[in-house]
C-alpha cells in the first residue's frame, strides 16, 4: 500500500473503503508528506499504540496520513500552549487533571435535563414548521452547540461564527490558520471578560489555573470538538438507522459509534519515540502510526458479524471511537448523553421519521476529518407526531 485509501463504495457509503479490507494489523503507509509510516487496522494493534508511552501525540513529531487543516501550528511545529490533545505527559497530565474536574460524571448527569429540554424545544419547532426539515440545521447541530456553549460560558448567539470557523478547521483545504486565529481571538477576549466577571461555567472555573492564552486554546479545542463530532454523529446515526430499516433502542448509540467511526481519516495517530514492536513489526523511532478506526471498530476478532449494524449488540462498547489510553476523549460521557437523549427523543417524537430524498442524494462529508452529512432532509406524517 502507498497512501491511505479513502474512496468508499458508493453502494455502501457508510462502510469503510473497500481497499482497507484484508490488510494485516500493521501495514506500511506513505504519509501525505512522503514519509513512510504505518497504518494500524486491528483493535489489539490500536490499543498497543495508544496505550504505550513510547508513542507520542505531539503534533511536531507526527506526519499526517492525509493533507489536513487540523495541525493549527503548521507542519513540524509544536502546538501552542493549551492544545492538550497534542501534548504528552507531564504537560498533558497537568491539563487533563484540571479538565477532568470539570467533566465529572456527576456534572454530566446534572446536564441531562437541560439536554432533554433543548432536544424537546427543537423537536417542537420542527413539528410546528411541518415536514420536511433538514435534520442537521434543525436538530443535530443546535443540540451539542447549545450544550457546549452553556458548559463553557460561550454566548450561543455567536454560534454562526464559531460553527463556520470550526468547519474550516476540520475540512481539508480550509483556512485553518485563519479560522484558528479568529477562534483564539474571540475566546481570548471572552476569557478576559470571565476573569473580570466570572460565572458558573468551565472557562470561569479555570481562570485561576491557566493563563489567558492557554485557556483560550483549551476553549478552542473544547468548543470545536464539543459540537462538531456529536452533531455529525447525531445526523449520520439517523441516516444509518433509516437506511438500514431500523429505529433507535436504548444503548444503540454505542453500536452507532462503533459502526460509523466518524474519525475516519487515519486519526488518531502517534509518533514512535524509540523503536517499538507492534503486532510483529518494528516501528522505527520517528515513524508515525495512523489508526484506521473504521476497520479497528469492525475487527472480527472482537465483534461478531462486524459489518452488521445491530443496535442490540451486547459488546458494542468495546469500540475505540473515544480513543484509548491517557488521551481517551475527555467529553465522552457528555457525548454519550447527547446521543442517547437526542436519538431517543427524535424517534419518540416522530415515530415514522424517514428520508425526504433518496439516500443517494444525501451529501456525505467523506473528505472531512469528521465524517458526516452536509444536510439530511427528513419527513414524517405530522398526524402521528407525538408532539
Amino acid at each position: 500500500m502507498r497512501r491511505l485509501p479513502v474512496e468508499r463504495d458508493p453502494r455502501r457509503p457508510l462502510d469503510p473503503p473497500p481497499a482497507l479490507r484484508g490488510l494485516p494489523p500493521m501495514t506500511r503507509l506513505e504519509m501525505a508528506d512522503g514519509h513512510l509510516g504505518w497504518l494500524a487496522t486491528t483493535l489489539d494493534a490500536a490499543r498497543a499504540v495508544l496505550g504505550d508511552p513510547r508513542f507520542s501525540a505531539r503534533q511536531e513529531l507526527k506526519h499526517p496520513a492525509i493533507r489536513s487543516s487540523v495541525a493549527v501550528a503548521g507542519s513540524g511545529r509544536p502546538a501552542p500552549p493549551g492544545f492538550f490533545a497534542t501534548t504528552d505527559p507531564p504537560e498533558h497530565t497537568r491539563y487533563r487533571r484540571l479538565l477532568t474536574g470539570q467533566f465529572t460524571v456527576r456534572r454530566m448527569r446534572l446536564l441531562e435535563p437541560r439536554i432533554e429540554r433543548i432536544a424537546a424545544d427543537h423537536l417542537d419547532a420542527m413539528a410546528a414548521a411541518g415536514p420536511p426539515a433538514d435534520l442537521v440545521t434543525a436538530y443535530a447541530l443546535p443540540i451539542p452547540s447549545m450544550v457546549i456553549c452553556e458548559l463553557l460560558g460561550v454566548p450561543y448567539a455567536d454560534h454562526d461564527f464559531f460553527q463556520e470557523r470550526s468547519r474550516e478547521l476540520v475540512t481539508p483545504g480550509g483556512d485553518a490558520a485563519g479560522a484558528n486565529a479568529d477562534l483564539h481571538a474571540y475566546l481570548a477576549e471572552l476569557v478576559r471578560r470571565k476573569r473580570a466577571e466570572p460565572g458558573d461555567d468551565l472557562i470561569s472555573g479555570l481562570t485561576g489555573e491557566l493563563a489567558d492564552d492557554e485557556l483560550a486554546n483549551v476553549a478552542v479545542i473544547l468548543l470545536v470538538a464539543g459540537h462538531e463530532t456529536t452533531a455529525n454523529m447525531l445526523a449520520l446515526g439517523v441516516l444509518a438507522l433509516l437506511t438500514s430499516g431500523l429505529t433507535y433502542e436504548e444503548g444503540a448509540e454505542e453500536e452507532l459509534l462503533r459502526w460509523l467511526s466518524i474519525l475516519h481519516l487515519g486519526a488518531p495517530s502517534r509518533a514512535a519515540l524509540e523503536d517499538v514492536e507492534v503486532a510483529g513489526v518494528r516501528v522505527a523511532k520517528g515513524e508515525t502510526v495512523a489508526l484506521s478506526l473504521p476497520m479497528i471498530n469492525r475487527d472480527p476478532a472482537f465483534f461478531t458479524a462486524p459489518d452488521t449494524l445491530d443496535p442490540a449488540r451486547p459488546d458494542a462498547r468495546r469500540h475505540l471511537a473515544f480513543g484509548h489510553g491517557v488521551h481517551q476523549c475527555l467529553g465522552q460521557q457528555l457525548a454519550r448523553n447527547e446521543l442517547r437523549i437526542g436519538y431517543r427523543a427524535l424517534f419518540e417524537h416522530f415515530p415514522d421519521l424517514r428520508l425526504a430524498v433518496p439516500a443517494t442524494e444525501v451529501p456525505l462529508r467523506q473528505d472531512a476529518v469528521v465524517f458526516g452529512v452536509g444536510r439530511l432532509p427528513v419527513t414524517w406524517n405530522s398526524r402521528i407526531s407525538s408532539g
